[in-house]
């Protein structure tokens, strides 16, 4: 049985697909195992959203033959489709593959080398590049469906049900690495979820590149609220969550229709990038900070327990210090739960890269380090308002003498270990340590 080993870096369209390929492989025999074994092909399933995502899949790769000599080393995903020049010139590597050739990456080994062929008696020429297959996806039409997934590896399951983005900010190449908005076929989407609950998994998120766009290229009228109420009566799934979304489908129509769904999670991750409408102008967000807080006030009024959640990235090229101030200003204003901060990366390609005023990297230290305190004292502030009270909990590991999980809203929520992995309990909250809750069953 021949042996295959998967990294995957980025986002949860990345895990997803990664599943799909792993089942790929499960089906035609082959046996999966950890990226620190020995195995006989390694996939790299890569990420390029910025300079140090690319420094990552670089290393990544390389580090292969060092785990085995003899192994082929595949590099797959967005950085391999924006930069397969650059993925030429390691020697390590033996294919190349872009975004639209995952569902087929089976296939593709296979007609480069045969089964039976390795490892034994196989002499491979490292970096045999001139089989790799890029596609141009901006000609992508439809969405490329791997078909039913079954393979997950948490209690909750990622569905990808759109693909693309046409939105083009000024920092982002992924709608390069990922064409035109194309979104999957509900009755496909609906045919994996039942798959899932039949394997008991309790809660499904909903993802793409920018799902917001979900049914915008379809001929009929179907929105992301249509497949949500469809996905909303598959019976055996308790939880859906809905991964990042733009603040603008947020809409007293959307949230008439959504607050009726039993199964939706009360935690939304509204993508910001910045608290400043001139940096967010600069950017392309097409939004203003008023109109991202009519929203996170919609949001607050329908799910009294929400929690919100947000990206932010700081050292935007321009941002003054005033710029910066307006931003953290605009974050204490909305109170979320928790915000992730990324420090500007310049990335090759797009618009902000070669826009003047690039700032000092001394600068974004100092402003991350604001807003990632700034996120910790409001998730320890959240979090102390549940002590004494209960919280229903979706439990998923271990965690040393602990089993973890989280709430509809996204905190996490640990009790000591018990064998109650998938499964939904009551856990009354004693404590908060490090940002986790700790209880017990209630």
């Amino acid at each position: 049985m021949k042996k295959v080993a998967f990294c995957t870096l980025g986002c949860k369209v990345n895990q997803y697909e990664t599943n799909a390929m792993i089942e790929q492989f499960m089906k035609k025999g082959y046996e999966i195992v950890n990226f620190e074994e020995k195995a006989d092909i390694y996939i790299i399933n890569t990420c390029t959203v910025t300079n140090m995502a690319d420094r990552k899949s670089r290393q990544m790769l390389r580090r292969v033959k060092e785990i085995n000599n003899e192994a082929i080393v595949v590099a797959c995903g967005c950085y391999a489709q924006v930069a397969k020049e650059e993925l030429e010139k390691i020697p390590e590597i033996d294919l190349i593959y872009g975004t639209n050739e995952k569902n087929k990456i089976v296939e593709y080994i296979e007609q480069e080398f045969p089964l039976g062929t390795f490892p034994n008696g196989l002499s491979v020429t490292f970096g045999n590049t001139n089989n790799s297959k890029v596609t141009d996806v901006m000609h992508q039409k439809e969405f490329l469906d791997f078909g039913t997934t079954l393979y997950t590896e948490k209690t909750r399951a990622v569905i990808k049900v759109q693909d693309g983005c046409d939105r083009f900010c000024s920092y982002c190449i992924i709608p390069y690495a990922r064409g035109h908005v194309r979104s999957r076929k509900p009755e496909s989407v609906i045919e994996e979820i039942k798959g899932v609950a039949k394997e008991g998994i309790k809660e499904v998120v909903i993802t793409g590149i920018h799902v917001a766009s979900y049914g915008k290229d379809f001929k009929e009228d179907i929105k992301l609220i249509d497949l949500l109420e469809k996905v909303n009566e598959v019976e055996g799934i308790e939880r859906i969550r809905l991964g990042s979304i733009e603040p603008t489908i947020i809409t007293e129509e959307f949230l008439t229709r959504l607050t009726k769904l039993e199964k939706i999670c009360d935690h939304f991750h509204l993508s910001l990038q910045s608290g400043c409408d001139e940096t967010l102008k600069r950017m392309n967000r097409r939004y203003t900070t008023e109109e991202f807080r009519k929203s996170t006030e919609l949001l607050k009024r329908a799910y009294p327990n929400v929690g919100l959640t947000t990206d932010i990235i700081v050292g935007f090229p321009g941002e003054t210090d005033e710029e910066f101030e307006k931003t953290y200003k605009f974050l204490k204003e909305i109170d979320f739960y928790k915000m992730h901060i990324f420090k500007y990366s310049q990335r090759k390609g797009t618009k902000a890269a070669v826009m003047p005023n690039q700032i000092d990297g001394n600068i974004k230290e100092e402003r991350s380090r604001k807003l990632i305190e700034l996120s910790d004292e409001n998730e320890k502030r959240h979090n102390e308002k549940y002590i004494g009270k209960e919280v229903k909990v979706l439990f998923e590991e271990k965690e040393g003498d602990y089993i973890k999980g989280h709430t509809s809203n996204y905190m996490v929520v640990k009790i000591p270990y018990r064998k109650i992995e998938n499964s939904i309990e009551k856990v009354k909250i004693n404590n908060e340590e490090n940002l986790e809750l700790i209880g017990n069953l209630y």
